[in-house]
């Protein structure tokens, strides 16, 4: 059986509009310029430690983070929803019989299934691993070895797919076959400037039809 492992932000959801607010929020709360959406939007990657110290230094990044976590998780489900062909993708794999799949994200783990389970994304997958699950976060390769454990699978019959060179490199790190799509924080050209993904599709329509040979609804 081959296993598909997802990243979440910009992959499966778009969860921006509450980042975005809950870290305007904590700017607020310690007397900060506000960033905007599209600045948020493209410093997301690799955890909200890391967004927070992108977008406001080391020192205001770790005051800022406990005031991020209290309004994120009061909301939670604010401006979330499905991205093009998530659903349909994961019945699709999930109706083959030949895949099994899991949510592999630098997102809080309780907050990724808890954000699955309210979508009803959650049907499909057989673990959801995040942050504070285990001390790691992609792209460490021994955070990649977890969710392989987890998920009883090996590298070479495992494809990781996201939307970020974060993703790339936790592929990387794993020896996984990886492809990406444009539906987060980084476009097309992005993507290609920086990583050597195998593919790079506009959205999970698009590759489910190109990778898995599946009819677009």
């Amino acid at each position: 059986m081959q296993t598909i492992l997802f990243d979440l932000d910009g992959t499966l959801v778009d969860h921006f509009t509450t980042i975005a607010h809950s870290i305007a929020h904590a700017q607020r709360e310690l007397g900060l310029p506000e960033s905007s959406y599209e600045t948020v939007r493209a410093t997301v990657g690799g955890g909200i430690h890391l967004t927070l110290e992108r977008l406001m230094g080391a020192t205001d990044g770790a005051r800022a983070l406990p005031l991020f976590n209290k309004h994120f998780e009061g909301n939670l489900y604010d401006g979330l929803f499905e991205l093009p062909g998530a659903a349909w993708l994961l019945q699709q794999l999930s109706a083959d019989g030949d895949y099994q799949m899991a949510v592999f994200t630098n997102k809080n783990g309780a907050h990724s299934r808890a954000i699955t389970k309210h979508l009803n994304l959650d049907q499909w997958l057989s673990a959801n691993v995040g942050t504070g699950d285990t001390p790691y976060r992609k792209p460490d390769p021994i955070f990649t070895a977890h969710i392989l454990e987890v998920m009883a699978a090996t590298s070479d019959e495992t494809i990781l797919i996201g939307d970020s060179p974060f993703d790339y490199a936790a592929a990387e790190a794993g020896c996984l076959r990886n492809f990406l799509v444009a539906t987060g924080s980084h476009s097309l050209d992005q993507l290609s400037e920086e990583t050597a993904a195998e593919a790079i599709y506009e959205d999970l329509y698009e590759l489910g039809t190109a990778v898995f040979g599946f009819t677009r609804p």
